[in-house]
C-alpha cells in the first residue's frame, strides 16, 4: 500500500474527518499494507461497532459502561484491533490455506504485540490515555471467548472487557462475510447463523441478542462498503 492509498483510507466517507481520526485510520492500514481490502475493513468493524453499542447503551448489563464517552473511545480506536499485526512477518500473514498449529500459534502473539506497541506510545507521550487504554483493552483481548476458550488470557464472561466483546462479535461477523484465500465469503445469512450459535461460547449472549436484534444494519454496513474487487493486471 502506498502513501496515497493510505490517504484515500484515512479520509474515507464516514469518518468524521479530524486528524486524529485519520491519523488513527492511517496507523491501521499501514499496520496490514499487504491486504488491498483492509480499509474498508477498517471503516466496516468501526462502524458495525458503532451501531452495536448504539444497540446495547440502554440495556442494564451495559448502561453503566457504555457512557456517551466510552462510547465515542470505543468507536475512535476500533481500527487499532489489530494493530500487533505490523510485528509480524508479511509471509505469516499472507499465507495460503489455514494456518498450521505453529504459525497459529505466532499469529495469536498479535494481541500481546498490539497491546505492547500501544503502550509504548503512551510511554513515549508521557502517560496514558483514556483513548490509548481503550485501545489496548481493544487490541489485548478482542480474541477471547465468553466461555474462556480464546486468548491471550483465557479470560471469561464478564473479566472480558466489554470494548473487546463488542469488538468480538464485529471483527468475526466482517470475517465471515469477506472473502478468505482458502474460502469465498459467507453469505451475510449464514454468518448471522454462526454468530447466534456462538452465543455463550465465543460470544457474550446479550452481544449476540444485539447483533440479532439489528442484523438488518450489519447488512447494510457489509453492502455500503463491499471491498472493492481487485484490478486486472493489463496484458501485453
Amino acid at each position: 500500500m502506498d502513501l496515497n492509498q493510505t490517504a484515500t483510507i484515512a479520509s474515507a466517507p464516514g469518518q468524521n474527518g479530524t486528524d486524529d481520526d485519520a491519523a488513527i485510520l492511517a496507523m491501521a492500514a499501514l499496520a496490514e499494507a499487504h491486504d488491498p481490502h483492509i480499509g474498508r475493513h477498517l471503516l466496516r468493524t468501526q462502524r458495525l461497532v458503532a451501531a452495536l453499542a448504539a444497540e446495547l447503551r440502554f440495556h442494564e448489563r451495559f448502561r453503566a459502561m457504555l457512557t456517551p464517552s466510552l462510547i465515542a473511545l470505543l468507536v475512535k480506536a476500533a481500527p487499532l484491533h489489530d494493530i500487533g499485526k505490523s510485528r509480524l512477518e508479511v509471509a505469516l500473514l499472507t499465507a495460503p490455506g489455514r494456518l498450521t498449529v505453529e504459525q497459529f500459534a505466532v499469529m495469536r502473539t498479535h494481541t500481546s504485540c498490539g497491546r505492547d506497541a500501544i503502550e509504548a506510545v503512551a510511554d513515549a507521550l508521557g502517560g496514558s490515555t483514556p483513548f490509548l487504554r481503550c485501545a489496548a483493552e481493544i487490541a489485548f483481548s478482542h480474541q477471547e471467548k465468553w466461555d474462556g476458550s480464546g486468548y491471550p488470557q483465557a479470560l471469561a464472561g464478564e473479566a472480558i472487557p466489554v470494548a473487546a466483546r463488542l469488538m468480538a462479535a464485529a471483527d468475526v461477523y466482517d470475517a465471515l462475510v469477506s472473502a478468505r484465500s482458502y474460502r469465498p465469503a459467507f453469505t451475510h445469512e449464514t454468518a448471522i447463523e454462526l454468530i447466534r450459535q456462538g452465543s455463550g461460547a465465543h460470544f457474550d449472549p446479550d452481544v449476540v441478542d444485539a447483533v440479532l436484534a439489528i442484523e438488518e444494519r450489519f447488512r447494510d454496513i457489509a453492502a455500503e462498503l463491499a471491498d472493492l474487487p481487485l484490478p486486472r493486471l493489463a496484458l501485453s
